[in-house]
């Protein structure tokens, strides 16, 4: 029976075994990743390089951004490349490099999502120590924060759940190197190891959430206590899109990693998988400029040249 260290590459999930649904898998997830990589690289570069926009809140924004761009990056290519080639094969040593890069953004960015919650807190709820708590110093260490985070959690993951003796085939119900996927071809209780340490990474992804509520239970208290309805609606414009993005991302991922055995086929899977690796990075940047007057000044200041 293979294990671990015989097996020398992984067979992905296909999304189709028609020729002709392959390309179109590929033309589809070639069109949402160019639109990803345009807009948040759009959103990039104007943060960068607007100083009007050198702020807390969008230098968060650009540090989304980037792990935006590295978690589509991570799934969505390969895919893309497998469909373009007709081959669901993946080596041991690449499905490792995407399994520890995907915790590492997903992980990342979700740390990230928390700060950004907080920061929104601070600046509705607690104005005049805005500068004092969220300066430039401080800013850079949560950010820093977030990253290292991902990177530690993507390597104690990625460095337990490679270390599990497999013995049933090499074969992942899932379109990129996933651990509950790889997990199922686990042949010893070795696989209650990660179990556990999945327990705990997800009981602290329901903490941050919990965090992140509470945060905006006291920023919409807050909000209802202004006066002015133009004030409100100009709050709820930046305050919305961050939940809209938390909800949808977290949810999934949760959903993904807590649902039980009994419910799990693999074209939910499949669709869960691109709800929190796909779609999140596809609609944020959409989803923060729709509403920010700013940003859509500031991208159009870059377009047009204007000064």
């Amino acid at each position: 029976m293979p294990n671990g260290s015989s097996i020398t590459k992984f067979v992905l999930l296909e999304f189709a075994d028609k020729r002709e649904l392959q390309l179109l898998h590929f033309w589809f997830f070639l069109a949402i990743y160019l639109a990803t990589l345009l807009s948040n690289g759009l959103i990039i570069t104007v943060i960068a390089c607007d100083h009007r926009l050198h702020t807390p809140m969008y230098f968060f924004l650009l540090n989304l951004s980037l792990l935006d761009l590295g978690s589509i990056s991570t799934t969505v290519l390969k895919s893309m490349t497998n469909s373009l080639w007709n081959t669901r094969a993946i080596s041991f040593t690449g499905c490792a490099a995407q399994l520890f890069l995907s915790i590492f953004f997903v992980g990342a960015e979700h740390c990230l999502l928390t700060v950004m919650a907080y920061d929104r807190y601070v600046a509705i709820c607690k104005p005049l120590h805005y500068e004092t708590l969220l300066g430039s110093r401080a800013c850079v260490h949560m950010a820093a924060a977030a990253w290292g985070s991902g990177f530690l959690n993507a390597l104690l993951h990625t460095a337990n759940t490679f270390s599990i003796p497999l013995c049933k085939g090499n074969a992942l119900d899932q379109f990129f190197c996933e651990i509950p996927q790889i997990l199922k071809l686990s042949c010893s209780h070795s696989y209650l190891r990660e179990g556990g340490l999945l327990v705990v990474s997800v009981s602290l992804v329901f903490g941050c959430f919990v965090l992140i509520v509470l945060s905006y239970v006291q920023i919409f208290r807050a909000v209802l206590r202004i006066p002015s309805e133009q004030g409100r609606h100009k709050v709820f414009s930046t305050c919305l899109p961050h939940l809209a993005v938390v909800s949808l991302f977290i949810g999934t991922l949760l959903f993904a990693y807590l649902k039980s055995p009994s419910i799990s086929f693999p074209l939910l899977d499949l669709v869960v998988a691109v709800l929190y690796t796909v779609v999140p990075p596809a609609v944020n940047p959409l989803i923060y400029s729709m509403r920010n007057q700013e940003l859509k000044d500031a991208v159009q200041k870059l377009v047009t040249g204007c000064s």
